[in-house]
């Protein structure tokens, strides 16, 4: 027994130390408490291997869900057969004399990634003495809750004037709107799904906030709360107009406020869900449940979980942004990449991707950038164009676990895997002729290439931090999808707030748990005279 604990100890610390040269935080290990997912951002439906194999790399870091996992396991093992069983390849891809004149090529060679060109922390020092609303309002400063103030009762004297005087209302003050913030972002702390049960006799009373403002006077500002009153005459995101000035800003903090690490993810992260209610929830109720009129795609350091850009769509809008005709199609998802990487061209950086994203073209378009790539590929969700089918497509001879197979073709290595199922990745960012391993509790080192290892890795700590991430949900539902929006952007200000602060000398003084640090910030937001989180 002692023996079997001795050797576990030794892949724990094996694998912690193969993580920290890979640029993987080590809060991976754990923050404060344990993990309750490592909900995959991206579909292991059983679509195809590579769609389940995040889930797969988890296995035994999240033992408590393995029920979980076993059921989209077993869905992806059941398909995994018919995965290119036929011999053809997807469409787009090259027959192995296509792919000879295309320059592929089994012979390897070495890559090798220039420096990181940026230097990697927060942007600014903050002091000792920086509480909770300090690094909040980082990203939504005095000047934006001044704007909540004026729009908010430009559109309460609109609205009367159009439909009759409200003898309730009286002007807002920016007191009042921290307050009302404060209120709905505590539905992230008391895990609640109603703002209003704040004021009530129930399980979810919170008598402590509830006397700062009544419920009457609560009520009022959410029905006339707005970022932006009026449409505006022209601009490119009408479908978006009464939430992008505040996005906009939101974006330009981010990017004064910290600088990320050379390894980042682009991946639609976890909007509104409870990872609790996600494990244990059937199908049809989390279809249904995830039924939303935008979509959210960001770019997120992998070394800290700081999340450095966001690109919102509407999914049936009018003009520009509507999504209708591109919907789960390749293009949309190189255009957001695109967007979510305009800002770091030159710099270096290395890029990981989902299937959906994952392209040749893209790639090949990103590297004439220094943008450097990995990613995951996909016959069925990736656009294969270029590709050579021979190394898309099961063969016929058995393969062993650990397993793989590699073509170049200049810097760009596709690499087949074999872990239970075949697994491809494209990528440009690690060196073929390098080795690497996946380490696991039960089954200890599995062999792969260094780009599978550093694959893995990035993402499995960024789904496990979904779980930290979560922790800041606003559990407020509104009706209007630039609500949504927004109280989906102050949460994910709230995290990145928690970052800085955790990075901070701030830090030193008062060690807030992700917990600890909402409610003071919530206390704060309604300038209790005691600001110190419940213990």
């Amino acid at each position: 027994m002692a023996e079997c604990g001795r050797k576990a100890l030794s892949l724990l610390e094996a694998a912690r130390s193969r993580y920290e040269s890979l640029q993987i935080s080590d809060d991976v290990f754990g923050e404060s408490a344990d993990d309750s997912s490592d909900n995959p951002f991206y579909s292991t439906s059983g679509d195809s291997d590579s769609d389940n194999y995040i889930a797969e790399t988890g296995e035994d870091e999240q033992q408590h869900h393995h029920q979980h996992h076993h059921h989209h396991q077993k869905r992806g093992d059941k398909e995994s057969g018919h995965s290119g069983s036929s011999g053809v390849g997807p469409p787009g891809s090259l027959s192995r004399s296509q792919a000879e004149e295309e320059g592929w090529t089994e012979t390897l060679q070495d890559v090798t990634v220039p420096p990181y060109k940026e230097t990697y922390g927060p942007a600014q020092k903050m002091p000792a003495t920086a509480n909770a609303l300090d690094f909040f309002q980082l990203f939504v400063p005095d000047n934006c809750i001044q704007n909540m103030v004026t729009q908010t009762n430009m559109y309460a004297k609109k609205f009367q004037e159009r439909f009759g005087s409200d003898d309730g209302w009286r002007p807002v003050t920016a007191q009042e709107i921290k307050a009302f913030l404060g209120f709905v972002i505590s539905t992230s702390v008391q895990r609640c799904e109603s703002v209003l049960s704040i004021w009530s006799s129930g399980f979810f009373s919170n008598r402590s906030i509830a006397l700062k403002m009544s419920q009457a006077r609560f009520e009022k500002i959410l029905k006339y709360f707005h970022i932006v009153a009026f449409r505006p005459s022209q601009g490119s995101n009408q479908g978006l107009y009464k939430i992008q000035p505040f996005l906009d800003s939101l974006q330009q903090s981010f990017g004064c406020t910290f600088r990320p690490s050379q390894t980042q993810v682009l991946h639609e992260p976890l909007i509104d869900e409870d990872p609790v209610f996600i494990t244990t929830c059937t199908e049809r109720e989390l279809r249904k449940r995830k039924k939303r009129k935008f979509s959210l795609w960001v770019r997120q350091c992998t070394s800290t979980g700081f999340i450095c850009q966001i690109s919102v769509h509407l999914k049936d809008g009018q003009g520009t942004d509507g999504l209708a005709t591109l919907k789960n199609k390749p293009q949309l998802h190189s255009l957001v990449a695109k967007q979510l990487c305009q800002n770091i061209s030159g710099k270096n950086t290395i890029i990981f991707t989902g299937p959906s994203i994952t392209s040749l073209g893209l790639f090949t378009e990103f590297s004439k950038q220094d943008i450097y790539c990995c990613g995951l590929l996909s016959t069925r969700k990736s656009d294969c164009t270029g590709l050579p089918q021979n190394m898309l497509v099961c063969g016929a001879t058995p393969a062993q676990r650990g397993q793989s197979r590699v073509m170049m073709q200049g810097t760009m290595s596709l690499i087949s895997w074999y872990n239970k199922g075949h697994f491809r990745f494209l990528t440009n960012s690690y060196s073929p002729t390098k080795q690497g391993m996946i380490i696991k509790r039960k089954s200890g080192e599995i062999p792969c290439p260094l780009a599978v290892e550093a694959f893995a890795a990035h993402l499995s700590y960024i789904c496990k931090y979904d779980d930290k991430y979560s922790k800041y949900f606003i559990f407020h539902k509104p009706n209007k999808t630039w609500q949504q929006v927004f109280w989906l952007s102050i949460s994910i200000a709230i995290n990145n707030a928690y970052i800085l602060y955790k990075m901070s000398d701030a830090y030193t003084v008062k060690r807030y748990s992700r917990a600890q640090f909402g409610e003071r910030l919530v206390r704060e937001l309604l300038d209790l005279d005691d600001c110190s989180p419940t213990q």
